[in-house]
């Protein structure tokens, strides 16, 4: 699992306030730049000139530099030319926003919900952090225009409203190419006005994830603990979809969704066989899920055969249709063509058994938290 935050030392500070700041491991750029860049450098490289200095390892010297300079560990030596970090010498604070390298960015927009999700990843806080939307505007002005896909999640971001709208407009002004995954509950869209300015928007490529927990309305209310919530999503996608906008319907597979995971699908393809995707995904072991374990807890290799017969349906009326955050040796063959490599890079990881496995180039691993607190005991190399 990666490290993205931590507190560093700071060998020289000069800025008081924290701020944003793209790494380069090039020495000799113009001035103008330097001033916008962290140098990621070895001891006693001259670096003059720059906004900040990351020196790999301890350094001696003393520097002599207008510049904020933090000492980073090894924890950090994925960071590389591109990559955006939030720096601030006053704490020595760093924060890895955007990685160049990687293909799951994600923007965390706010912590506030109107949900309480009983597995929620990102448990909902009461509080003021629209400090995160004004954060992720300036990020994006400085993410390259040729990065391909960029997250938006929550909390929820549409509790922000006409800002949310700002802020998509902005994006797409920005990185006009990149591909737009925002994770909502949906409900902001029952608003058929709202859906019309989310539509306004016009990016060529920008999809809503929202997720329908059962086809039985107070089973998916109970799961997200808010009661009349099934039936606004299902406005809210009706909305969406009457203005021509991407949608994916989500379903975290747990021991209170599984039982009519069949029905929910074949409620979906009937009801809702417009939609543009679907993803059947697995538990990550994280957040609210932790002290809810034994409530949600089920194997997935037990639970194989209802998985081959929901994708079964959802293939039978030609959706496209996808398996997330499973383990290859826990899921029949007959899923196969739906299963995907998805979860995040850093925060997936194997266990020592996969260390022999044939096939672990095409299985997604799991989340670094399964493989700390629980996952499958049926988990086996294909040798």
């Amino acid at each position: 699992m990666l490290k993205l935050h931590a507190n560093l030392p700071v060998l020289n500070a000069v800025t008081k306030d924290s701020y944003l700041v793209t790494v380069t491991t090039n020495s000799n750029l113009p001035s103008a730049l330097k001033k916008k860049k962290a140098l990621l450098v070895q001891p006693n490289q001259d670096a003059k000139g720059y906004k900040a200095i990351l020196v790999k390892e301890r350094a001696d010297q003393v520097f002599d530099v207008e510049s904020d300079v933090f000492q980073v560990s090894d924890d950090f030596s994925y960071l590389d030319d591109g990559d955006i970090i939030r720096l601030d010498s006053s704490s020595g604070s760093m924060r890895c926003l955007y990685r160049k390298s990687s293909s799951h960015n994600t923007i965390l927009l706010t912590e506030q919900c109107n949900h309480y999700c009983l597995m929620c990843s990102q448990p909902p806080r009461d509080i003021d952090d629209s400090w995160l939307l004004e954060e992720a505007i300036e990020l994006i002005s400085l993410i390259p225009m040729d990065t391909e896909c960029l997250g938006f999640s929550g909390g929820e971001p549409t509790l922000y409203g006409e800002r949310l709208i700002d802020l998509l407009h902005h994006t797409k002004r920005s990185l006009p190419n990149t591909a737009i995954d925002i994770l909502s509950n949906g409900r902001a869209f029952e608003d058929m006005e709202f859906a019309k300015k989310y539509a306004a928007v016009g990016h060529p490529d920008m999809l809503l994830g929202i997720p329908i927990y059962s086809d039985d309305p107070v089973r998916h209310d109970y799961v997200v603990q808010s009661r009349g919530a099934f039936d606004a999503t299902i406005r809210g996608i009706l909305n969406l979809k009457k203005v021509q906008q991407k949608v994916e319907i989500r379903i975290v597979i747990h021991k209170q969704t599984i039982d009519r995971l069949v029905e929910t699908c074949k409620f979906i393809a009937r009801n809702l066989l417009f939609v543009d995707h679907v993803a059947l995904m697995g538990l990550e072991i994280t957040g609210f899920t932790r002290p809810n374990l034994d409530l949600l807890w089920i194997d997935a290799y037990e639970y194989k055969d209802v998985l081959s017969e929901a994708v079964a349906v959802l293939n039978g009326y030609g959706m496209n249709a996808s398996v997330y955050n499973h383990q290859l040796c826990t899921v029949n063959p007959d899923v196969r063509r739906n299963y995907r490599k998805s979860i995040s890079d850093w925060k997936n990881e194997y266990l020592d058994e996969c260390v022999s496995c044939n096939r672990r180039g095409e299985c997604g691993g799991l989340f670094s938290s399964a493989k700390m607190y629980k996952h499958s005991k049926y988990i086996k190399a294909f040798t």
